[in-house]
């Protein structure tokens, strides 16, 4: 839409889009309230979110501001909850707002806390669908789309193009971006990128309460986050459907694409257990990942740590299983990469790390690498 005349195509592994991270996460539109003002992820979240809303609603997709409370269940959680309540505020994030404890009650009746950050503009979405009306998108303004497609190579082509070894055949092109998700570094060292930073594969296990449960929550119910761990912790997420998933837990995936505890792929072991990087963070953080790989084993763990959200939430409740598997990007001093990440090669740009909030910031997100590419696409 913005170069005119420009020929795209996108190359995809799968037999659908959004078959892995996108189609597995927790379909939440985050408002941008815990992200460090002045990072990518704060400005492109607030900016991706509303030009989000108005996408679906142009296009006819289902979305809810069904709203979001982040609570504090001791005294040890005020000061954390102050500071993200500062940061949501520096973002811009629209009318949040301190509650008390009855001030709470009222927004989600069953949830107790001494006090908690009320974001109503959260919402939720299927990004299945919007992944779906994006692709259609593209196929009808004159793209194409190519599955079954995984790439295994790049390489020069001469003066300004790179030539992309595929499945299915050689792909001459004369501006690359790759937009890899789980196996970003890979495409990034295919074009001489650095090791550092490496995907290191999270597996996310959430259960669906029963039907007859569903009414325990009105919309979106978090735990102010544990500085102790890298990952939010439990909480119950409203679905667009109607359903209410609970989780998810975070412990270390034996496969980029393991969605199941029994998945196991050597080479994605044998690249994390020999990177720098995970050990450094293993030993910073073996304790926690004790604890989360009991609470993924023990129903009755992962129930404890919702009943202090939501005390009468009861084991018989949670019904199916289900999980996804988050792209952490980490350094190789163990430090979880927290933003959003470029790398460069000759007409090549890597979109290396994009966690959570990717989904809910991707419109904006797309405006940042194109603009990061212009000087590739503008003389191609």
């Amino acid at each position: 839409m913005r170069y005119d005349g420009l020929r795209v195509l996108v190359l995809e592994k799968e037999d659908r889009v959004g078959a892995h991270q996108t189609g597995h996460n927790s379909g939440v539109i985050h408002s941008g309230i815990y992200y460090a003002p002045g990072s990518l992820k704060a400005r492109l979240c607030v900016q991706g979110s509303r030009a989000l809303y108005a996408y679906c609603e142009e296009h006819g997709i289902a979305t809810e501001r069904c709203g979001k409370v982040v609570v504090a269940t001791d005294e040890r959680d005020l000061s954390r909850l102050d500071e993200i309540h500062a940061r949501a505020r520096a973002n811009g994030v629209e009318k949040v707002t301190l509650l008390g404890e009855d001030e709470l009650r009222e927004v989600e009746p069953e949830v107790r806390g001494i006090r908690a950050l009320h974001s109503p503009a959260t919402g939720i979405v299927d990004f299945r669908l919007v992944a779906a009306s994006l692709a259609k998108e593209i196929v009808d303004l004159g793209g194409a789309i190519r599955l079954r497609t995984a790439v295994h190579g790049m390489s020069r082509s001469g003066d300004r193009g790179v030539r992309l070894t595929t499945v299915a055949g050689p792909v001459e092109s004369g501006v690359v971006i790759t937009c890899a998700g789980l196996y970003s570094d890979r495409l990034a060292r295919m074009t001489g990128g650095p090791v550092s930073p490496r995907i290191v594969p999270f597996r996310g296990r959430y259960h669906a309460l029963e039907p007859e449960a569903s009414g325990l929550v009105r919309g979106l119910v978090y735990p102010v986050p544990d500085p102790s761990f890298p990952f939010l912790g439990v909480h119950f997420t409203k679905q667009i459907s109607g359903e209410v998933w609970t989780g998810p837990n975070a412990v270390l995936a034996l496969a980029r694409e393991g969605y199941r505890g029994l998945d196991v792929s050597a080479r994605d072991v044998w690249e994390t257990l020999s990177y720098s990087g995970f050990r450094t963070l293993a030993r910073r953080y073996w304790r926690a990942g004790l604890a989360e790989m009991h609470g993924d084993l023990s129903r009755r763990t992962f129930v404890r740590a919702l009943q202090r959200l939501v005390p009468s939430v009861r084991p018989e409740q949670l019904a199916r299983t289900h999980a996804g598997v988050r792209a952490q990007a980490l350094a190789s001093d163990g430090r979880l990469l927290d933003d959003f990440w470029f790398d460069r090669a000759d007409r090549v740009l890597h979109l290396r790390n994009a966690p959570s909030p990717a989904a809910t910031s991707s419109l904006a997100l797309a405006s940042e690498v194109i603009g990061a590419a212009e000087e590739f696409l503008a003389d191609d």
